[in-house]
């Protein structure tokens, strides 16, 4: 699904209008990226929780050339489903 597809399904689910949907969702999606610059946990209930995590430093090998490397840590974006909705996409959307 596409963002205008979503934005119209939400829409109409909603009752607001397309551009006001829009607005709402960049807003939220604004505010959610301010709490992960910030390293803040993102729970959203009844569907899963957003968290910062720092990847620590590792060493990996080319499998070309043999040649070892190493990977500096960083900070990357988790995302844990809640059990129900993990369950449900696992059964291929039924249950």
């Amino acid at each position: 699904m596409n963002n205008k597809s979503f934005i119209s399904e939400l829409s109409q689910r909603m009752g607001y209008t397309q551009d006001d949907t829009q607005k709402m969702v960049n807003t939220i999606i604004d505010s959610m990226n301010d709490c992960f610059q910030k390293g803040d946990v993102v729970s959203i209930p009844k569907f899963g929780t957003f968290e910062v995590k720092k990847r620590l430093e590792r060493i990996v090998v080319n499998p070309g050339t043999k040649q070892r490397m190493l990977v500096p840590p960083k900070l990357v974006l988790g995302f844990k489903p809640i059990a129900s909705l993990k369950e449900k996409v696992k059964n291929g959307g039924q249950g």
